[in-house]
């Protein structure tokens, strides 16, 4: 496996839409651990990691997102130390920052 890790800010309209429980859902389907939540700016805070092959299909997958939202753009942070993730889950992200 080749590991890759990203954070990702996802913009648009993705607060309201599900998008979180999307992401959680996708990124569980996809093996990967990591975390999603809400920021203040209206944006949505994705940390995700894995085999790379799947985080670039994952990346993908949010570039589209769910139903009702509308990404109009990802800021995608590459990294490649693993930050202890076991699961992927929905937090308040102020914890991440």
């Amino acid at each position: 496996m080749s590991f890759i890790g990203v954070e990702v800010i996802v913009r648009g309209v993705v607060q309201g839409v599900g998008f979180r429980f999307w992401t959680q859902n996708t990124a569980r389907r996809f093996g990967l651990c990591g975390r999603t939540g809400n920021l203040d700016d209206g944006s949505v805070k994705v940390m995700a990691e894995g085999d790379r092959g799947l985080v670039e299909e994952f990346l993908k997958e949010l570039k589209v997102g769910p139903t009702y939202a509308s990404v109009t753009g990802l800021d995608v942070k590459y990294y490649e130390t693993p930050r202890g993730f076991h699961d992927f889950r929905i937090v308040p992200m102020d914890k991440y920052d």
